[in-house]
């Protein structure tokens, strides 16, 4: 008798709300407003799948991108700009399971001229692993990836300043670099290392790498450099599967506290913090704009509730407590928030699809890809999905709990 009573008290507000939900109501203001709520609930549920997948794509995208240019792990001594790739401890590295690549980089800032242009430019000596670790192919614009004898990839930033490109096959860029060491002649020129070079590739990841790097063979960086072995870092690549954090704490202990070693995220601190924070933020304002839409819930269930007076007297002589009562009303609340989350779901994912399948929304030309990414994140969808169902409990709470003290105080 008593699992009878509780399934009946579950059920019943249930079978009710539902009859209250799909019939028509004596007032037919009511309806509308039902329908509205249900409307502003799809539409606010729409608009967080679609903004946050849009925004899960372009994140990836950036990423993606600074990780074509960024290694797995960088490693750079703490003081001073050079170290020895050959000392036992760097050598030890090598040895590491995990690590599938390796590769020198030396950096350095330089001036480069073409004609009558000129700019300053950091240029970033690779070795012959960088092209296989790094992915950089993915980022070529025009012309190829070649650092062979003396060429050269530039950023497009770059090669609009100079106004030359591949295509350029006669004029070389001269590259100029200081000579380390005292240079006793008076003429400037003569304490300048030269290097002249043709452009194989141009490259594109945004203003802060397009207008500053360019890619050369580790050799031909050194000769401008006046470097002998050394290098400014050292890059590697994990093996897939591999457990980074392991790996990356294996070799701290390894070469000790003389080094940074510093990971994805730690190279780029602010990029990651940015992307995230603008997510949250975006996030909420969406949250807030779906806050404003379920005031309508608070409308729709304040009316029924007026309307539905002789009902709940009725449902009072039949036995019915108050609290039975305010049951049918916060589960008609419910309702409202579920059908229009669920629609919103819907569409919302229908819309990502489109895009995705069909790339209806073109970026100009000059980006990376033709199309705005969109990526869809199923955690993304249990947490909207489980904010718009609390939001709208609270909605449909409010009212009930506020209309039925006032109205149905003489029930208790």
């Amino acid at each position: 008798m008593a699992t009878l009573n509780f399934s009946i008290k579950m059920n019943l507000p249930f079978f009710i709300a539902k009859r209250y939900l799909i019939s028509k109501k004596s007032h037919n203001a009511i309806n509308i407003i039902s329908g509205i709520s249900v409307i502003g609930v799809c539409i606010g549920t729409m608009a967080l799948i679609i903004v946050l997948s849009a925004f899960n794509g372009l994140s990836d995208l950036v990423q993606s991108l600074y990780n074509s240019f960024d290694p797995d792990l960088s490693i750079t001594i703490k003081q001073g700009k050079t170290f020895d790739p050959n000392s036992p401890e760097i050598k030890s590295i090598r040895n590491v399971e995990g690590i599938a690549s390796f590769t020198e980089i030396v950096e350095g800032n330089a001036l480069l001229k073409f004609n009558d242009k000129q700019c300053i430019s950091t240029i970033k000596g690779v070795g012959k692993e960088f092209r296989k670790m790094s992915g950089f192919d993915s980022l070529i614009v025009e012309g190829v990836f070649n650092l062979e004898k003396r060429n050269i990839v530039i950023g497009r930033g770059i090669s609009n300043v100079l106004q030359t490109g591949p295509r350029e096959l006669f004029t070389p860029i001269s590259i100029y670099a200081p000579k380390r060491g005292n240079i006793s002649s008076i003429n400037p020129e003569d304490g300048m290392n030269e290097l002249k070079t043709f452009v194989s590739g141009i490259f594109t990841i945004n203003d802060e790498f397009d207008y500053k790097y360019i890619i050369l063979s580790i050799e031909n960086a050194r000769s401008i450099l006046d470097y002998k072995n050394e290098v400014t870092s050292i890059e590697l690549k994990y093996a897939i599967g591999t457990d980074k954090e392991k790996v990356q704490n294996q070799i701290i202990s390894l070469i000790g506290e003389k080094y940074d070693i510093k990971n994805r995220e730690q190279q780029n601190v602010m990029l990651y913090k940015t992307l995230k924070s603008e997510k949250l933020w975006t996030f909420l304002i969406l949250v807030f704009i779906l806050i404003i839409a379920t005031f309508n819930v608070i409308g729709s269930l304040t009316m029924l509730i007026i309307e539905k007076k002789k009902d709940i007297t009725i449902l009072n002589n039949m036995g019915a407590d108050i609290q039975l009562i305010r049951r049918v009303f916060l589960v008609e609340g419910i309702m409202i928030t579920i059908i229009g989350a669920f629609l919103g779901l819907i569409l919302g994912l229908f819309v990502c699809w489109l895009q995705i399948k069909f790339a209806l929304v073109k970026l100009s030309q000059g980006y990376v890809v033709d199309a705005y990414p969109v990526k869809i994140h199923f955690w993304d969808i249990g947490l909207i999905l489980g904010v718009v169902v609390f939001i709208g409990f609270i909605a449909a709470w409010y009212p009930v709990r506020l209309f039925t003290k006032k109205h149905l105080i003489r029930l208790t």
